[in-house]
């Protein structure tokens, strides 16, 4: 794993550089997606992105944790969580490049 996070800088300058929009123009794009994304999951919708995957929100349930340091019992209260599933396509590509890793470190 290389560990790098990708920022909503760097999804513009990828923008910038692949589609040629301005940086301006291709913030803006990405911040309009990405609002796009959490309206759609605040209104409890899914979103599926073709040959990349879904988010859907989830309810989970109140349950009855334990603190790690004391073992006493908490209330975990309930609560909305996004959940993504990535498609076989995103599945593929991802196992692709893990077994190509693979092959190149023999």
């Amino acid at each position: 794993m290389s560990g790098k996070t990708v920022t909503r800088a760097q999804l513009s300058e990828a923008i910038y550089q692949e589609v040629g929009l301005s940086r301006d123009e291709s913030a803006k794009l990405v911040a309009a997606v990405l609002d796009e994304i959490a309206d759609t999951l605040s209104e409890g919708d899914v979103v599926k992105i073709s040959s990349f995957g879904s988010f859907m929100v989830r309810d989970k349930a109140q349950r009855v944790g334990r603190n790690p340091k004391t073992g006493d019992e908490v209330p975990i209260l309930p609560r909305r969580v996004v959940v993504f599933r990535a498609s076989h396509v995103l599945k593929d590509r991802i196992n692709r490049s893990l077994s190509a890793l693979a092959d190149s470190g023999d």
